[in-house]
């Protein structure tokens, strides 16, 4: 079949539907033979011999990796050569901690890496640092962001000249490790819920922190349990008042508190500390519970970049109320769902190498009195693969757009781009973390019985993974984020307002929506026309306007009836679909983008084919959609399938290739069932054979 002729149905009329589906079914196991033209298995070797694209890895991986390549292999080159930082397959918990504590002391101390010094003045290094580092040991990634990004991160964005100029040093070179004391037992998305509370006393000068009941414990909070001498702790700021209320509530801040002796590491008095136990995952991290009696701290521990209180109790600050207070604080910390997004993307890159590679090598049945083939060969597998495969190409060039913006964000302080960061952080990290936490399920299930031996790291990687889609905001809740940022751009698009980078397209496309689909268009169906860039940009965001729209319109019915809080309960399932829908038109703009940039032909034409898949696998999934409106007629909705499933077995045809344009190193990709024979040999050796 050519790619760029009209697909055509390839059944014939007088075969029944149930014999129709016997016989693909069949094809599973045994393919046609040549005199019965195909688009299964068979076409496989016309496409492995006439159409298999040519793909210079070395370009491919270069564009991937991008600036920071040199400060990753370096990170991956000084592991490999201590044997005793690596994490070994079962090792205990209390022996995970340690080893965590000095994989990440030797980075720094030995291995001369410094993160803390890229977190505000170059985000790009630091995420790129971050991302080798949990490719060696999630736990140690995870610890290494609790000291950099959000212990450290809290005190270089939400405090002072003065805070920098005390604590920079002593994070930098581990000797204060800290932590990040900001969820407590009964309030973790709600952060204006928080209990824990700072008073002012102008008498001594000073903020007395107390957990006020078992509620307002600070719980799950990493480096606490054994090695974090001081925390940031995100307490309600309490300052007496002369009226009849006698406290003024001005909101939550962010406060330095020490819970460890320098020097002894006993806990400081007024601290009760407790171990948060065994967990899924990530039992390298010493996660631990804090409770604060009566805990008296110096005023200048308030990190006061955005609100200030002198020593006679007056508050300063420049921003007017409470909300606004929050919203600026809670900007300045998004840095952490960045960094989880990112990383997120590194676990899918894993999985899947792992998986594809398996499944290139691992061979099952086949035609009779023929070898047996490459399970990759099979349009099952295919199917569960190569899809994710494309997503983790389109994932990490949306991810990298992310890292760009935030550092942008960084050197300007612009208002408009602070939002538009945040909704984008919000949206990515949601949606990629979901998206991975299934796959990762998938890998493994493809892989077979192999798949659930732990050195083949399936089970490390998921149970690690498997928290990313709750720290740093639950999914669920920050999914909901966008959709209320989306609802806000729909209101000011009408009302003539200026939208955001991010929501640009929403303009042209809701003037789309709200005409009638074209009848000509939606039933074009040629591979030209469905392999066009605007036309799968345009599907995607005609989706992604219409569920605006008809969100809008019910939340105005019910709201009627029901209040605000009942008609966003009522609608909540269609406006998580609506923030599904425009974070996946991110991403395939993006992805669009990146295509056009590659500056090597071979790439750009696998990187389009891969493009290609992505887009028209999830127009195919959402069919029923499109047709509903008549967006896609039914001859074009035929012609999209069986072009998916024809770009599905090209991108097999090159899956090697891509999978080596992640440019993993082995010991990333460290899975025996992923490797030549003689580590399998040694797999099979070290379970006693």
């Amino acid at each position: 079949m050519n790619p760029n002729q009209t697909v055509e149905d390839e059944s014939h009329p007088s075969i029944t539907a149930a014999s129709r589906r016997i016989q693909r079914l069949s094809l599973h196991l045994t393919p046609l033979p040549p005199s019965q033209p195909s688009l299964q298995l068979n076409m496989l070797t016309c496409a492995k011999a006439a159409n298999k694209l040519e793909v210079d890895k070395v370009s491919l991986s270069t564009y991937m990796r991008g600036k920071n390549r040199d400060i990753q292999e370096k990170i991956i080159e000084f592991f490999e050569s201590r044997p005793d930082l690596q994490t070994p397959v079962g090792v205990s918990r209390n022996e995970h901690r340690e080893l965590c504590m000095r994989q990440l002391v030797a980075l720094v101390r030995e291995a001369k890496i410094k993160p803390f010094r890229y977190v505000v003045d170059d985000p790009a290094k630091y995420f790129a640092i971050t991302e080798a580092i949990g490719s060696i040991d999630v736990s140690l990634g995870i610890k290494l962001g609790v000291q950099f990004s959000l212990w450290g991160g809290s005190v270089l964005n939400l405090g002072t000249e003065k805070h920098r100029d005390k604590y920079f040093d002593g994070i930098d070179n581990l000797v204060y490790p800290g932590c990040f004391a900001m969820t407590e037992l009964h309030h973790g998305s709600n952060v204006q819920g928080l209990q824990t509370t700072a008073t002012f006393d102008p008498v001594t000068d000073e903020f007395i922190i107390d957990t006020p009941n078992d509620g307002a414990i600070k719980w799950w909070i990493g480096n606490a349990a054994v090695h974090g001498k001081f925390a940031t702790v995100f307490a309600k700021l309490i300052l007496p008042t002369h009226d009849s209320k006698k406290v003024s509530d001005m909101g939550v801040h962010a406060f330095i508190v020490p819970i460890r002796d320098l020097n002894t590491l006993q806990t400081l008095p007024g601290i009760e500390i407790h171990d948060c136990g065994h967990k899924v995952g990530l039992n390298g991290v010493d996660n631990g519970a804090l409770r604060f009696r009566s805990v008296r701290i110096p005023r200048d521990n308030l990190l006061n970049r955005f609100g200030d209180v002198s020593q006679d109790g007056k508050y300063t600050s420049s921003l007017p109320t409470i909300n606004k207070r929050f919203a600026a604080m809670l900007g300045e910390l998004v840095g952490g769902r960045v960094g989880l997004a990112y990383a997120s993307v590194g676990f899918l890159k894993i999985s899947v190498t792992i998986a594809v590679r398996y499944s290139l090598l691992r061979q099952q049945f086949g035609p009779p009195e023929q070898p047996e083939v490459s399970i990759l060969d099979y349009q099952s597998q295919q199917h569960k693969l190569m899809p994710m495969l494309a997503s983790s190409y389109a994932f990490h060039f949306a991810t990298q757009y992310l890292v760009q913006k935030y550092s942008e964000m960084k050197k300007m302080h612009d208002e408009q781009l602070v939002a538009d960061v945040h909704a984008l952080s919000a949206g990515l990290k949601a949606y990629v973390t979901s998206y991975t936490a299934k796959s990762l399920s998938t890998c493994r299930e493809a892989c077979g019985g192999h798949g659930y031996a732990a050195v083949n790291r399936f089970g490390s990687l998921r149970n690690d993974h498997d928290i990313f889609q709750t720290f740093e905001g639950d999914n669920t809740v920050l999914m909901q984020q966008v959709a209320a940022d989306l609802l806000k751009q729909y209101k000011d698009k009408f009302q003539g307002g200026t939208l955001s980078v991010t929501w640009n397209y929403l303009r042209e496309s809701m003037n789309t929506y709200l005409s009638q689909p074209n009848p000509i268009i939606a039933r074009w169906e040629s591979a030209d026309h469905l392999r066009d860039p605007k036309f799968q940009l345009d599907a995607f965001r005609y989706r992604t306007s219409r569920l605006l729209q008809s969100v809008a319109a019910r939340l105005r019915k019910h709201s009627k009836t029901l209040g605000t809080f009942g008609a966003w309960n009522r609608c909540l399932n269609h406006l998580l679909l609506l923030a599904e829908s425009h974070t996946e038109s991110v991403i395939l703009a993006k992805f669009i983008e990146a295509v056009h940039n590659c500056p090597d032909a071979s790439g750009r034409a696998a990187l389009k084919l891969v493009c290609d898949l992505y887009a028209l696998d999830h127009i195919w999934n959402d069919i029923g959609t499109y047709r509903n409106v008549d967006y896609v007629a039914p001859n074009k909705a035929k012609a999209i399938h069986k072009l998916t499933e024809y770009l599905c077995f090209q991108v097999r045809n090159i899956a090697g290739e891509l999978v080596d344009g992640f440019d993993l190193p082995a010991s990333v990709t460290r899975a025996p069932i992923a490797m030549q024979s003689e580590a399998y040999a040694q797999y099979t050796h070290h379970i006693g054979f």
